[in-house]
């Protein structure tokens, strides 16, 4: 367990269990939250906050009542949405539990309660004589047994994620409510004002905030969705502030950041800088595009695509971000200084002295690797094609005993698979699926053919002959896809549905790369996390923070609200107001507000929610926080571990957090707590929403 922690700024992304370690930093900024109190998953608040499986919540209600962002509640809007009952552009508001609506049937809220060290068990048994191959699959069988044993109680859901890249393992177990269901969104006019223009971007002024209900069983254990369940009793929940924040106020932010890269070595940067991530800009830009072309005029194709194109275009966004970000801060040469001061201090310390060659060499083979896949799923961007190689994939493990089945395909992911294929239903159509598939093809034939996995141009279909394989397969239809879930693989080798046929011929080839994966981790999980040890030696020499990538686990961060200069001679203030969204209206897309709001801002009618310094509703502000993806939806706390917001973006300059935080420039973008309440109030009328919720009015 890696116990040495030092803060830097607002730098670092903590498990809770180091947050004892950093007391004088809360302190220093003003947290009165016991930081002991802040590392115990049973105690308030920590054991309010949850995660959604890609976004974070927190319980605001003892009935199970859940606040997010609206862009992660989206999935469930669009799913319950249609041409002539359009719950995104219109809003949607449960007056009561009866008319709440499913959130979709592969919507899950995991709560957090365990965290153990497994490191010395999955490591039993690893030899250093071990292939790459050898070694993963060690490794990846040691995790399936943990997770088996920590999962004999139905209602949890475990995982064994590596920290420091493989220095080590925890055991995390999550209690995983089943029945979801949406509660209240505002109209995304509120929820996603601005749209793609604003993404990213300072100043905003976006409602981006949801509310769903987690349900269980009359016994009060997880069940699967049935009209008899019963709201989930939360054992804790948050309490509001409408008190506000200011300019300098210390705020936690605690939920799952995705995915952190701040431990890479400059090789790995100028690869995502130079080739991995405007492959994917293209690629991404394309594919909307695409199903853009598809879609047109044709509303009830554009309600059942419209999660999906959020998802490539928010992801587009950052990449895009992360590519003009690395060129406005050369984020490899300040990583080619720390490398050489690196290196250096690590020859003069440790006497392996071919260590350094063998980490270059098994980072090259990854990157060399990575290439082959990224190919290997543009030939692959068809959703019934994936449904196919799911299912024959599934079919093929299903022969083996539990325990020697591939992760992703063991019994406890079968639900998970029939949740995927049902949720096609709300957001496929046969047409632009067969649109999608023909252009990735020819873009795959656009590829450097060195990055073509090997025997596979032959196998796949021409751009002018991906019509027939939609006119002989059934499985666009639903019932015709689950059906597919318990075949044999002999049921498989005798269909004569197109996409089963491909599948098959596709399998051999897939199963390849997974092969040199396995070896090529094999190989990084033995060298990096020696690596690793030596970096944080390094750095707890110099007094500098040492803190895990984010790995989807639980994490806190903490800040202040703060402005920032973006560039020489211009400050962005650290707070926005409803006057903003008057000035951005414009009455078309994205900057289209309902007209109720925006009479309820000509007329001032602000209440309990004008701020005194401001003289106005806030709407969103920023911070210092260290935030990344999978943050959206997280609780921004005040010094007493009271809601006064919620996380839901950052600034265009800050993306490149992922792999170097900076200090002067990293700001999240957050939705304030009184916005919220204003519009529930004033603009959408949620009383009912409204009255559940534990809100501290200030007093006057």
């Amino acid at each position: 367990m890696t116990n040495t922690v030092s803060a830097f700024a607002d730098e670092g992304q903590w498990q809770p269990y180091q947050l004892p370690h950093l007391t004088s930093e809360l302190k220093r900024i003003g947290i009165t939250l016991p930081a002991e109190k802040l590392a115990d998953l049973s105690k308030h608040p920590m054991s309010a906050i949850l995660s959604l499986g890609g976004c974070s919540a927190s319980f605001v209600s003892d009935t199970g009542l859940v606040v997010t962002n609206h862009h992660c509640a989206y999935g469930a809007i669009q799913r319950n949405s249609s041409a002539e009952k359009n719950y995104i552009s219109d809003g949607f508001l449960a007056t009561s539990m009866s008319e709440e609506l499913p959130a979709g049937a592969d919507s899950r809220m995991y709560i957090t309660d365990k965290v153990d060290d497994v490191t010395a068990l999955v490591m039993q048994g690893v030899a250093p004589t071990m292939s790459g191959k050898e070694r993963h699959v060690q490794v990846d069988n040691k995790i399936k047994a943990l997770i088996a044993e920590c999962e004999q109680n139905k209602a949890y859901r475990c995982a064994v994620p590596s920290f420091h890249r493989g220095l080590e393992y925890y055991r995390i177990r999550q209690l995983m409510i089943r029945d979801v269901r949406l509660v209240y969104a505002p109209s995304d006019k509120i929820g996603n004002y601005g749209g793609e223009v604003d993404n990213f971007e300072w100043p905003r002024h976006t409602g981006d905030f949801a509310f769903l209900r987690a349900y269980v069983g009359k016994d009060g254990r997880p069940a699967d969705p049935a009209p008899d369940n019963v709201p989930y009793k939360s054992k804790d929940f948050l309490v509001v502030s409408a008190l506000g924040l200011k300019n300098g106020d210390p705020i936690l932010l605690a939920g799952y950041p995705g995915r952190t890269s701040r431990y890479k070595l400059p090789e790995e940067i100028r690869f995502a800088r130079d080739i991995s991530y405007p492959k994917r800009v293209t690629e991404s830009q394309a594919d909307v595009t695409t199903i853009a072309a598809a879609t047109e005029g044709n509303a009830d194709a554009q309600v059942r695509y419209a999660s999906v194109v959020k998802g490539i275009n928010n992801g587009l966004k950052k990449t895009e971000g992360l590519v003009d970000g690395f060129h406005r801060k050369d984020v490899a040469a300040i990583k080619d200084e720390q490398d050489a001061e690196f290196r250096s201090w690590f020859s003069q310390n440790n006497p392996d002295k071919e260590f350094l060659k063998e980490l270059d060499t098994v980072i090259a083979s990854d990157m060399a690797l990575t290439e082959e896949e990224f190919a290997w799923s543009v030939a692959n961007n068809s959703d019934l094609l994936k449904s196919a190689r799911t299912l024959y994939r599934l079919a093929l493990e299903s022969a083996k005993p539990d325990a020697q089945r591939e992760a992703g395909y063991q019994q406890r992911d079968v639900p998970f698979i029939a949740a995927r294929l049902t949720r096609l239903e709300r957001s496929f159509m046969i047409s632009v699926d067969q649109a999608r598939y023909a252009a990735a093809l020819q873009r795959y034939s656009k590829l450097d053919a060195k990055t073509h996995p090997a025997g596979l141009d032959a196998l796949l279909p021409t751009p002018e002959t991906v019509a027939s394989l939609y006119q002989q397969s059934e499985l666009g239809d639903t019932a015709q896809r689950l059906a597919w879930l318990n075949k044999e693989p002999s049921a498989f080798q005798h269909a004569d549905d197109a996409f089963i046929k491909l599948a098959i011929r596709l399998h051999d080839i897939g199963i390849a790369l997974e092969e040199r994966r396995k070896e090529v981790n094999g190989n990084l999980e033995r060298v990096i996390p020696q690596y690793m040890q030596a970096v944080i030696t390094w750095k707890n020499a110099q007094g500098k923070p040492v803190y895990a990538d984010a790995n989807s686990t639980l994490r806190v961060t903490y800040g202040t609200v703060a402005p920032y200069s973006p560039r020489d001679g211009v400050i962005k203030g650290p707070f926005t107001t409803v006057e903003g969204i008057l000035e951005k209206h414009t009455g078309k897309a994205p900057f289209i507000a309902p007209d109720n709001l925006l009479a309820a801002i000509k007329e001032k009618r602000y209440g309990v929610f004008k701020d005194a310094t401001l003289g106005t509703v806030p709407v969103n502000f920023l911070s210092s926080a260290d935030t990344t993806g999978g943050n959206s939806g997280s609780p921004v706390l005040n010094k007493n571990g009271e809601l006064v917001g919620l996380n839901f973006d950052s600034t265009y300059e800050s993306i490149t957090k992922d792999w170097y935080y900076d200090s002067a420039i990293t700001r999240a973008i957050h939705v304030d707590i009184r916005y919220m309440l204003w519009v529930m109030k004033e603009v959408d009328h949620a009383d009912n929403v409204l009255k559940e919720l534990s809100v501290k009015y200030p007093t006057k």
